[in-house]
């Protein structure tokens, strides 16, 4: 008989991104083998200072979602290039390149895997949100 490996569930929070909006945690995090996996809730691009949506630029927006996200990862011991997954829900497919321009900056030569999705309505009416993954070795 197989026993199955036990695993350290735990709850990621930082002040560097913006707290949930709901019955959420900004993310959680498990242990498995010499990894730690972390499952980033979906960031919108919320000025943690004061708490809004900024303007509605989707480039700027795109990289203050991803800088929310990253945030998260950071405060985990991980950094860009621990990103494996991306999910992107945007509310306008014809941003597409845009985005992709935004994206590319921020991970630049370690690019993840990644989905993106359109969608007809973001939580503050934001103009996307990034969920992450990341594998982050465990030190």
């Amino acid at each position: 008989m197989v026993e199955a490996a036990k695993s350290a569930l735990d709850t990621i929070s930082t002040t560097e991104a913006p707290s949930p909006m709901g019955p959420y945690v900004q993310a959680k995090g498990v242990s498995v083998g010499g990894t730690r996996l972390l499952f980033v809730s979906g960031q919108l691009p919320i000025n943690g200072r004061s708490g809004k949506v900024i303007e509605p630029d989707v480039v700027a927006q795109t990289h203050l979602s991803l800088a929310n996200a990253m945030a998260i990862v950071e405060a985990s011991g991980g950094d860009r290039s621990h990103v494996v997954k991306v999910t992107m829900f945007v509310s306008n497919l014809d941003h597409s390149s845009l985005i992709n321009e935004a994206y590319q900056s921020c991970f630049g030569e370690s690019l993840p895997a990644r989905t993106t999705v359109e969608v007809s309505r973001l939580p503050r009416d934001a103009l996307l949100e990034v969920d992450i993954i990341a594998a982050i070795p465990i030190t």
